[in-house]
């Protein structure tokens, strides 16, 4: 099970303290191309270090499948938690011990560790042709590259923006999803006065909160959310008012949980969804993955429910909130890419394994059919005829629609803000909410963290 929310946040927090640790020592981006050996393509001993898959059994299942086609180049997975990531990779990177390939996420670990890697742009090219951008996720590209480097070649992607949903509990209610703020009231309504809650959300975690808030934002204006992430548009508008203004009306008009101030995603909220307490959730599209028998099934188990029956959910576009008839569509970036040492002693096997899980149709088959994370290749799709669906009378079509909708996704997630943006979003958003702000105030407070922001990096 992958955590996307939580572990970019604490990355990017992290990643931004270790890159100005490093520019004080002088020492960023020290680290030259073609330092170690190439070696052979095919054969050899290579080092995967990574917070990513979480679950080694995942990563083994990858590296088995690799076997099939390349049984002498053999891969060694170790696990790095996220919270030692960045005191791991910095000396190990910079030793001549380090690991031959290792993850990299979008923004800040790009910055503090793409000095470290060779450029894959010609292994791109080499595995898909000349026109291999064509071929690849275009917004999974774009979180990974620095100065027209392609510092690690994206495994898959994370899209944010969706709601999912029980259909048991709306069907038995004889509720439909709500399309705006007027209707989500009124479901809310009908369910709470059954028993039931309606929606919930770790408001406590930052990562949870700018999805939200993006999402209300592109129901307010449309691409405002990017525009702003670029520096091109203000955070102190009216447009960023309104979103925070929407915001609290959550809370005020109880479609936000009582207490969501305080809640974790995980365990909290996603445990209270899957056991049936809430009919609604804010989670993108790894929560495919619990619209499988198999998957709902340990999930229920790893609650703490025995003999728990798995029950049907489905995505849900987010509500028309601002009631401008706007479309809030979905924002994402590549949930992790693997990148080559350039010190490692084994650079073409390293390559060879790199370009099988990013670029070769198989690995993407085995990374597409795992659901928690997108394949970035064009055309591999889960194989559903191997993935038992919960009901898949219901599930099948609107499931696959969303996957096909998400992969055509061109607007960034977390990609083009910077660690202090994303605390100013917390900070934000759990003022507005406690109504220790005004929306106004908040809106400014976001504005003074990305002008100075932007002094820093002068």
């Amino acid at each position: 099970m992958r955590f996307p929310f939580q572990s970019k946040t604490a990355l990017r927090s992290l990643a931004a303290l270790a890159v100005a640790g490093l520019a004080g020592l002088g020492i960023v981006g020290c680290s030259g191309s073609n330092q170690g050996s190439a070696g052979s393509a095919t054969s050899g001993t290579i080092n995967w270090w990574g917070w990513t898959p979480t679950n080694t059994n995942e990563a083994n299942d990858f590296i088995a499948a690799f076997n099939k086609e390349y049984p002498d180049i053999k891969v060694n997975y170790k696990l790095v938690g996220i919270s030692d990531y960045q005191a791991t990779m910095r000396p190990a990177l910079a030793s001549d011990n380090g690991p031959d390939v290792f993850d990299l996420s979008p923004g800040a670990y790009v910055q503090q560790f793409g000095s470290y890697a060779e450029d894959l742009s010609s292994a791109a090219q080499g595995a898909l042709g000349s026109d291999w951008k064509s071929k690849i996720s275009s917004i999974a590209v774009d979180g990974l590259s620095s100065n027209d480097k392609l510092t690690a070649m994206p495994v898959g992607s994370t899209y944010a923006g969706s709601l999912w949903y029980n259909t048991d509990l709306f069907k038995k209610y004889n509720l439909q999803p709500p399309k705006t703020l007027d209707e989500w009231k009124k479901v809310c309504q009908t369910f709470e006065s059954n028993g039931v809650g309606c929606f919930a959300q770790g408001a406590a975690q930052e990562g949870f909160d700018q999805d939200t808030l993006q999402a209300i934002s592109n129901s307010v204006e449309p691409g405002y959310w990017t525009k702003a992430s670029k520096g091109d548009a203000k955070w102190d508008s009216p447009q960023i008012a309104q979103t925070l203004t929407i915001w609290k009306d959550l809370f005020s008009s109880g479609i936000m949980q009582k207490g969501a101030l305080g809640a974790q995603q995980y365990p909290d909220v996603n445990n209270a969804f899957l056991t049936g307490k809430y009919a609604m959730v804010m989670m993108g599209s790894w929560y495919t993955q619990y619209a499988t028998q198999n998957a709902m099934t340990q999930a229920l188990g790893s609650a703490g429910v025995a003999g728990a029956k798995p029950f049907p959910i489905l995505p849900m576009q987010f509500p028309d909130v601002a009631g401008k008839g706007n479309t809030s569509e979905m924002f994402g970036d590549a949930d992790y890419g693997l990148a080559v040492a350039s010190k490692s002693k084994n650079r073409a096997a390293a390559e060879t394994f790199v370009k099988w899980m990013a670029a070769n149709a198989k690995g993407q088959q085995v990374v597409a059919d795992r659901l928690d994370t997108t394949s970035v290749l064009k055309g591999v799709s889960p194989d559903f005829t191997t993935i038992k669906f919960v009901d898949p009378a219901q599930q099948s079509g609107p499931v696959n629609d969303y996957l096909k909708n998400a992969s055509s996704v061109n607007e960034h997630r977390f990609a083009l803000l910077n660690s202090d943006i994303e605390n100013a979003f917390l900070a934000a958003a759990q003022s507005v909410a406690s109504g220790s702000a005004t929306p106004q105030a908040a809106a400014a407070t976001l504005q003074q963290a990305a002008d100075a922001a932007k002094a820093q990096n002068k």
